[in-house]
């Protein structure tokens, strides 16, 4: 089963700020031990909550906000996308993630969206061939 690990409350670590580079060093080495191990599917960090913008459909109104959809502390900095066996494994797997020292992860199953337990992601259905 897939496993979404939300990544939330991190402080933002930039270039030439102390324990970027350290930081860096041991998300790849999760990463590539993620690799090894088979259950890696996915990774990204998104940029700051300040660049966020929402978007909100009310009664057929196409309504446009900067910021983020609600007001927290700890927001969302980044994802992993795990293939694993069970959710104790991907709770397991949570914990040894670098980024839950400095801040939290929450893991959730994603839902398959076929009925034969596939997927088809909207990027690829709509790229031109597919």
């Amino acid at each position: 089963m897939r496993y979404m690990l939300l990544i939330y409350g991190c402080e933002r670590y930039e270039p030439g700020t102390p324990g970027y580079e350290d930081t860096l060093v041991r998300i790849g080495e999760y990463t590539r031990e993620l690799r090894e191990q088979g259950v890696f599917l996915a990774a990204d960090p998104l940029h700051p909550i300040e660049t966020a913008t929402t978007v909100r459909v009310r009664d057929g109104d196409v309504l446009v906000t900067d910021g983020p959809f609600a007001e927290s502390v700890e927001a969302l900095g980044g994802y992993f996308v795990l293939e694993c066996r069970d959710l104790d494994q991907a709770l397991e797997l949570a914990a040894r993630c670098p980024l839950a020292e400095r801040g939290c992860i929450e893991v959730r199953p994603i839902r398959d969206l076929m009925p034969d337990g596939s997927t088809v992601p909207v990027a690829l259905a709509e790229r031109p061939g597919a």
